[in-house]
């Protein structure tokens, strides 16, 4: 073989592992790409992301509290004030008439209380915690009356909705007489909660949205709420 003959050998010899080399290449290549659609490359999605998709919000287990102590104005301000609670509503438990009106209510002859219906969350706040803030913000030791507001539709009462509570709020009642945190006996009524009615709705929220500008609101209401940020500074909203 001459030296022009050698030389065209080699470089088709060179020629030819440089093709497989490079085939090689695009073979392996390909199989690492991801899939391309419309020009953009779709990343597979990682395994953050999977579980992080799976991730559901803690539910909330609110538990429900019945107290009447006085004006249920005056009662709802004071509880929705506190860290827990998620919602405070006025009404009308113990008594026998069906559907009753405040009209009704006001005459003392259908037997019921005004009351508020508590909504609270048991990780935040605790019934025993409601407890002490209704029995050191009303005068439990008067029957059917606070302050003016005289009839049994006013008086002090714990309707609980399960044996916890009854267990609990009996405990309490005692312990607080027998220690003479008050100057007379208390005569709280502690009787399973019954049906409940809410009140019409421009009771709810009244404080707030009206009692401002009512008389006997300013002239009972702020006092609780001092009396309230005095004693539990450390469980009110901010």
């Amino acid at each position: 073989m001459n030296a022009k003959s050698t030389f065209t050998f080699c470089m088709l010899a060179i020629a030819l592992v440089v093709g497989v080399v490079f085939a090689q290449g695009l073979g392996s290549n390909a199989q690492a790409k991801p899939v391309q659609d419309g020009g953009h490359t779709e990343a597979a999605p990682s395994s953050n992301a999977l579980s992080d998709s799976t991730v559901q919000p803690k539910e909330m287990k609110l538990e429900t509290a019945t107290f009447g102590a006085g004006c249920f104005w005056c009662v709802e301000a004071v509880f929705q004030s506190l860290k827990g609670v998620e919602s405070v509503e006025s009404g009308y438990m113990g008594g026998h008439t069906i559907d009753p009106t405040y009209k009704q209510i006001c005459t003392g002859m259908t037997g019921h209380a005004e009351i508020i219906q508590i909504k609270f969350d048991p990780a935040v706040i605790s019934f025993k915690d409601l407890l002490e803030v209704f029995w050191k913000t009303h005068d439990p030791t008067t029957l059917n009356k606070q302050g003016n507001d005289v009839g049994t539709q006013y008086r002090s009462a714990v309707f609980y909705n399960n044996d916890t509570q009854k267990e609990l709020a009996e405990k309490y009642k005692t312990k607080l007489n027998e220690s003479g945190a008050f100057r007379a006996p208390i005569v709280t009524e502690i009787t399973a909660a019954t049906k409940y009615y809410p009140a019409e709705k421009y009771h709810q929220n009244y404080w707030n949205t009206q009692g401002k500008g009512n008389s006997y609101c300013r002239a009972v209401i702020p006092p609780k709420l001092e009396k309230l940020k005095a004693a539990f500074a450390d469980k009110l909203k901010e």
